[in-house]
């Protein structure tokens, strides 16, 4: 089953801009401190104001070894872990030596006791194990690379551990499966924090797609179509282009040339995802996007993206988010910068669609 998104804004607790801080250890996985860097730096406002500002932090601040040819230079000690408003650990190359116990070094250990009550804390990769051996992740739903899954359900039985999705969000404790499903995670927090607009221009600005679910399969056995098989990308785009009225397993196969039962298997192993769950999650995401940005009222919105009734949506909305429709435009309605009109959302579905 796809994950339940969390929907809880994560402000910052002086009025700047959301602080995150980057705890990094000895072998710090170099793409990973980039991704955080990279995505939040570029969440700005309606008005061009950066939206976060993102640091990096240490236990001993200086040189830091990285799983590459370069060390990595961090002025900053952990102290700065106390004001922060997200604490993100990413993995290190140690974290793939056997362990003996999951017990935390004494500073590492100090470090996190410094997070202030009520900070967002996540990870990429192996980096739950960081988070599992502080007591943090106990009871929770949470996420590694699959091959480190079982080593980490092992040595923490006291954590939900899912090995097949992307990421998961458990009550502002959240965990990504790997590198690249770190990018999905931040993408995840700055849409939790400030909505779709925002983290679809990030996405957009860093050519990567706006929205991989939670829940998808984080390890697919045939990613890539081989040659000369067929694929079930056209049914997507097709589906893309109509998502406001009723589309069936039968349409989308005819579109892929596939059987019912072929497509379905071959969607699967494409997208991670059941042909009904990516629909889902496909107009969940456009109700979201004019719900932000749209003057519509609630039942045209729930007709827009195909959900047909405003009961429906509710519905829908409330299984991803756990809000309702109107909750969720009151939350983003400022971040969006003001709403654009009912006559142009109106027409957004036909203007997609091929000709």
């Amino acid at each position: 089953m796809p994950t339940k998104t969390a929907f809880h804004g994560f402000p910052s607790q002086s009025g700047n801009p959301h602080r995150v801080a980057v705890l990094v250890r000895d072998g710090l996985l170099t793409m990973e401190l980039g991704i955080v860097h990279r995505l939040f730096r570029q969440a700005l406002s309606s008005t061009g104001e950066p939206l976060y500002e993102v640091l990096t932090c240490t236990p001993e601040p200086g040189d830091v070894r990285t799983d590459a040819d370069v060390t990595v230079q961090v002025a900053h000690g952990t102290d700065i872990l106390a004001e922060a408003d997200t604490v993100i650990v990413p993995a290190s190359d140690e974290d793939y030596t056997p362990r003996a116990a999951p017990h935390l070094p004494a500073g590492l250990a100090k470090a996190l006791g410094r997070i202030r009550p009520g900070a967002r804390i996540a990870s990429i990769c192996t980096g739950a194990f960081v988070l599992a051996a502080a007591g943090l992740l106990d009871g929770k739903r949470a996420t590694t690379h699959w091959r480190s899954a079982a080593d980490l359900q092992r040595l923490h039985p006291r954590v939900r551990v899912d090995p097949d999705v992307l990421y998961t969000d458990d009550g502002g404790v959240l965990t990504a499966a790997g590198v690249a499903s770190g990018i999905d995670l931040c993408l995840h927090m700055i849409r939790s924090d400030h909505g779709s607009r925002v983290a679809n221009e990030v996405a957009r600005s860093t050519v990567v797609p706006p929205h991989r679910d939670g829940g998808q399969a984080q390890y697919i056995p045939r990613p890539v179509t081989a040659p000369r098989q067929s694929s079930t990308e056209p049914a997507r785009t097709w589906a893309l282009a109509y998502l406001d009225r009723p589309i069936s397993l039968r349409e989308l196969a005819e579109r892929a040339a596939m059987s019912t039962r072929t497509f379905s298997r071959r969607f699967c192993e494409e997208a991670g995802q059941t042909p009904v769950q990516w629909l889902t999650g496909q107009r969940v995401d456009r109700a979201r996007h004019l719900l932000e940005e749209t003057d519509l009222p609630v039942d045209r919105v729930a007709a827009a993206v195909g959900f047909g009734t405003a009961v429906s949506l509710r519905q829908h909305l409330h299984a991803a988010l756990g809000v309702s429709p109107s909750a969720y435009r009151s939350t983003f309605r400022g971040a969006a910068g003001g709403a654009g009109t009912g006559t142009v959302a109106a027409t957004d579905a036909d203007q997609r669609r091929p000709a």
